[in-house]
């Protein structure tokens, strides 16, 4: 009767009232205020309402029907395509709009569409992905900044590769604790390439010593990136920097250098093709000419085998609390392998640059440790 009442009241209120009305009637159908027949009649007034000829009415549905999982699901399909005020209430919450629906949307929607969905409440992976792969720059953003969404590595990927040049994108990227190593490394590399295109840099330093310098900065963010790595990720990051070109002999050197042998040992596994458990053997306790069979598998030249085994022999000490050292002692002895301070050649410019890099460092450890002292 009182569904009756309204339906025939309804034609003669004016819009402020039919809005009003509507949003009392769709509240009490979510809140299960009706019996039976009257929630069937309710349900119709409410399909009913969609024709009307004034948007506001169809917002008051909207704002009242767009949280709840018991909403008529053909109401709900009808308003989620209606104009954009009224619309993204229902994109933006209904948990009635399935996955499906979402990435259809994602892939036929507007920007604003798009933001929409990536700032619901909860976002599937697959949902995620459709963002990554075809969402708008604004619609990625939001959907990293969302922490509801669940982000498939992949898709991380994906964004790293359309939008890693915008800086926003890059910051956002760079702090999510979810970014595969891959990505971050990824990301680091696009902002030195940014920077040393940058005009003012250039114009300060000159081209060659911008891209000089910018190198510098990526291998050592590289050896960064490595450290903050899983071992269980090691594979697809060696797998990243082999794409890259950057899986050089004199990369992992550095990392040896820096004591990374867990990560050298993946890089062992992925370029020879050895069992892990055996390269795992042979680094930790094998002998020289083991080990240099090792490396010549991978590809790296005899010259390099000397000071590699010189610092391997270092870190296993140190491994076995037997001896006490750092960066700056095994980059040293590695030097020493070579002839000391006074060697040629590029192998000995590489170790001494790592090494002045360490003092440098430690160097700056030290007085700010006295300054805070």
């Amino acid at each position: 009767m009182i569904v009756s009442n309204f339906l025939k009241w309804v034609h003669t209120a004016r819009v402020t009232e039919r809005a009003h009305a509507a949003g009392l009637l769709a509240r009490a159908f979510v809140e299960h205020r009706f019996e039976f027949e009257d929630r069937c009649a309710a349900e119709a007034a409410l399909t009913l309402l969609l024709d009307d000829p004034s948007w506001k009415v169809r917002l008051a549905m909207a704002e009242a029907l767009s949280m709840s999982p018991h909403a008529p699901r053909q109401v709900v399909a009808a308003l989620a395509a209606d104009q954009p005020e009224v619309a993204s209430l229902i994109i933006g919450r209904s948990p009635l709009i399935t996955d499906l629906d979402l990435i259809d949307r994602v892939a036929a929607g507007s920007k604003a569409t798009q933001v929409l969905i990536a700032r619901r409440c909860q976002l599937s992976m697959s949902v995620s992905a459709a963002l990554a792969e075809v969402g708008e720059a604004e619609a990625c953003l939001a959907l990293l900044t969302n922490a509801g969404a669940d982000i498939a590595s992949i898709s991380f990927r994906r964004i790293a590769e359309r939008f890693g040049d915008m800086a926003a994108m890059r910051e956002r990227m760079i702090a999510d604790p979810r970014l595969p190593s891959d990505c971050r490394h990824m990301l680091l590399c696009k902002l030195g390439d940014a920077l040393s295109r940058a005009p003012l840099v250039r114009a300060l330093m000159g081209t060659a010593r911008a891209e000089r310098v910018t190198r510098d900065a990526c291998v050592k963010a590289s050896l960064t990136v490595v450290e903050g790595t899983r071992p269980g990720e090691h594979s697809a990051l060696i797998e990243h920097f082999r794409l890259r070109g950057d899986l050089t002999a004199s990369f992992l050197i550095r990392t040896v250098a820096h004591g990374k042998i867990d990560f050298f040992g993946s890089a062992l596994v992925a370029l020879t093709g050895h069992a892990e458990n055996r390269v795992r053997a042979l680094l930790s306790s094998g002998g020289d000419g083991a080990v240099a069979a090792l490396m010549r598998g991978a590809g790296l030249g005899a010259g390099t085998h000397g000071v590699i085994l010189r610092a391997l022999k270092v870190w296993r000490e140190v491994a076995r609390g037997k001896q006490v050292a750092g960066v700056q002692e095994v980059s040293w002895l590695m030097l020493k392998e070579l002839g000391g301070p006074n060697a040629q050649g590029d192998l000995a410019g590489l170790l001494k640059s790592i090494h002045l890099d360490v003092l440098r460092e430690n160097a700056r450890f030290h007085a700010l440790a006295i300054a805070a002292a």
